[in-house]
């Protein structure tokens, strides 16, 4: 049996991320068959029990992670040129007044907070943000069968045979992609719900059978739900609430 590192095991586990299993090592705070262990890349068998202490779960505890209903013309992530990021959108003005969360708006809350998976900057509606490595693992991971539901306006006319081949037939970037369920949604518009992420991958199946997207917007991730989410304005998950 091969000896893998601690951190990356930690992830495999939904322990934290490995970025955050790196940080907990350095603090003392992870545990290998209840001994401590505090070397970056150490390697233990998969076999091994790893646990965290009191401090490194009081930490995950504190851990946020926001909704915000993305406008067109924000980039999910890194900003470009004339741009802004969604992160900006994040701050106490532009707090949804129906958030039910008890949590006071810190700017703590900003530190780490990276987008767990991206929605196109001509793209609007649910996005979600996060502190917590092992939210972002569950949405973007390469294991992720995550449902993401949009509603996607199109022109164009689709026949039952191309409708077919988007549910499941069409290929991109040389690898066939996972079956969708599609149906529409009323005269001009479909409900798209996919199980992976390929950048920009609806307007580009929609291409594939003559479609053009004229809006999109990403209206749950999960058992999550936009719901009635103001563009523009964010919330923080609720403690019920699993994605």
């Amino acid at each position: 049996m091969e000896k893998l590192r601690v951190s990356k095991l930690m992830s495999e586990q939904g322990l934290c991320s490995r970025r955050e299993a790196d940080a907990y090592i350095e603090r003392g705070w992870v545990y290998v068959d209840g001994v401590v262990v505090s070397e970056l890349g150490f390697r233990i068998f998969p076999n091994q029990k790893i646990t965290l202490s009191q401090s490194a779960q009081k930490n995950q505890l504190a851990l946020v992670t926001i909704l915000l209903n993305k406008p067109v013309g924000y980039v999910s992530a890194q900003p470009e040129q004339g741009y802004r990021p969604a992160v900006s959108l994040i701050n106490p003005e532009s707090r949804f007044a129906g958030d039910k969360s008890l949590l006071r708006f810190s700017p703590v809350h900003l530190k780490g907070l990276a987008p767990a998976g991206r929605l196109d900057i001509d793209s609007q509606g649910l996005l979600v943000m996060t502190q917590d490595g092992r939210i972002a693992k569950t949405l973007i991971g390469d294991d992720s069968g995550v449902e993401k539901e949009y509603l996607v306006r199109v022109a164009g006319t689709l026949s039952e045979k191309n409708l077919a081949l988007l549910k499941h037939g069409l290929s991109l970037d040389g690898e066939a992609l996972k079956p969708a369920k599609i149906s529409w949604q009323n005269e001009d518009q479909l409900r798209f719900v996919l199980r992976q992420g390929k950048k920009r991958q609806i307007r580009r199946m929609c291409e594939l059978v003559g479609l053009t997207v004229l809006g999109l917007k990403r209206v749950r991730i999960g058992s999550v739900s936009l719901g009635d989410l103001p563009e523009g304005k964010w919330r923080y998950l609720r403690p019920d609430e699993r994605f």
